[in-house]
């Protein structure tokens, strides 16, 4: 079967994408929420002699909400690298190619504005 023309791939990579942009968006919330549990352990004084649980749930929540951010960045460049291996045939007319990179590309700055918040609340 020939490829050469249809659409369905470029779609079939936009889906991969997006898939990738709930990956992102997953990790930087799971990131979030372990950062975000050691603080209500603090706040709520259940572990006072272990001050340390705190700063290991601060430095591991905000690995995931960088390690999101980075596959969010990344999969931006991965697509625009595939888009370029496409003919100009497995494009529709006036379809925007960009827009899907643009969204990820928000989502990754976003995650980056979220691990600058989080590093500025634990100073």
């Amino acid at each position: 079967m020939d490829n050469e023309g249809d659409p369905r791939i470029l779609f079939a990579a936009e889906r991969t994408l997006f898939a990738w942009n709930r990956t992102g968006l997953s990790l930087m919330a799971f990131g979030f929420v372990v950062e975000r549990f050691g603080l209500y352990l603090e706040l709520q004084n259940i572990h006072k002699s272990l001050e340390v649980q705190r700063y290991l749930s601060f430095i591991g929540g905000l690995g995931f909400v960088l390690l999101g951010t980075f596959v969010a960045i990344y999969s931006v460049f991965q697509h625009r690298h595939f888009l370029q291996t496409l003919h100009q045939m497995e494009i529709p007319n006036g379809y925007n190619t960009r827009a899907a990179m643009y969204i990820n590309a928000v989502v990754g700055f976003m995650g980056l504005m979220l691990s600058l918040y989080l590093v500025l609340g634990i100073v």
